[in-house]
């Protein structure tokens, strides 16, 4: 590595749906943040690593900052929150609009109190016209004053060359924090629990996908198969019959999409037995959010 290799930490934060994870997943290259169309998907801060010749610039992906109703809401919030104080550059993602509401006026009056350089991501540009752009730019430059504003859109990966180049310029110099070959510190169990819940949330009704957790019980390799055993934990009774589904259909559902992505991550053939328990407001539980791995000593960046 040269002496003008720069490396720092860069949060990306913004309402729920605004595509946070889809960006994360498009930068790095590789798909390590589940994305849904549900709001809060996102429950721990994730560190994904993109590295460079220039660079390396180590990505926390946070939850949507919203207000809470419950435990695992407090948490959340509470993460996103903190993490603004702890990082190097900000990346605010928003829709684009030429209206800005009450949860954005919140979002900005927290970038305002931060003192971090703010980069605006306007995403999802492939749904309006080239010529609004500017209307959707002139619009949040009146709010605050931006390092940059960049328009990409996650889903084609227009612009994000653009947007790397913008985050590298306000990183410090220094050595980099992880290996070059390294894509997240996440654990592989945590990883394969998260993208349970991605299919779960994708194919559940809306009642039901807040009140889902993973639990990995077991993962076991032999030869060129790995043997993963996986509990779904919902909220209620109910819930439990609508997961399994008529004759298990859904679990069935549930895991058939969820195996192709797990393969392909874990490079290996993968059996997967899906089971489903019932823990009832396991998100107002301390000990229950804890073995979920949603515990606050964990989420300090440094």
């Amino acid at each position: 590595m040269n002496n003008n290799f720069k490396s720092g930490f860069v949060t990306l934060i913004g309402r729920p749906n605004v595509g946070k994870s889809t960006l994360m997943n498009c930068l790095i290259g590789q798909k390590i943040a589940i994305t849904s169309n549900k709001p809060q998907t996102t429950r721990n801060r994730i560190q994904t690593v993109y590295t460079s010749e220039e660079g390396q610039i180590v990505f926390v992906d946070t939850p949507g900052i919203h207000k809470a109703k419950n435990k695992l809401g407090d948490y959340m919030v509470n993460i996103a929150e903190r993490t603004l104080k702890e990082v190097d550059v900000i990346l605010w993602l928003v829709e684009p609009t030429t209206f800005i509401g009450a949860g954005e006026k919140h979002i900005i009056e927290q970038l305002k109190k931060a003192k971090t350089p703010v980069i605006l991501v306007i995403n999802k540009i492939d749904t309006v016209k080239k010529e609004e752009i500017l209307l959707f730019i002139d619009t949040y430059r009146k709010e605050m004053d931006f390092e940059e504003i960049v328009p990409v859109s996650a889903l084609k990966a227009d612009n994000t060359e653009t947007l790397i180049s913008c985050i590298m310029k306000y990183l410090p110099y220094g050595p980099a924090f992880y290996d070059e070959d390294t894509v997240t510190d996440q654990p592989e169990r945590q990883i394969v629990a998260e993208l349970i819940r991605e299919k779960a949330l994708r194919l559940l009704n809306d009642e039901i996908p807040h009140g889902v957790a993973v639990s990995i019980e077991s993962m076991k390799y032999r030869r060129k198969i790995c043997d993963i055993e996986a509990t779904i934990v919902c909220e209620r009774d109910s819930h439990k019959g609508i997961i399994i589904g008529k004759q298990g259909s859904m679990l069935k559902k549930i895991g058939s999409l969820a195996r192709p992505e797990i393969e392909e991550m874990l490079d290996i053939q993968v059996n997967l037995q899906l089971w489903v328990k019932v823990k009832k407001d396991w998100r107002d539980s301390d000990f229950l959010l804890k073995n979920f791995g949603y515990d606050k000593k964990e989420t300090d960046l440094f």
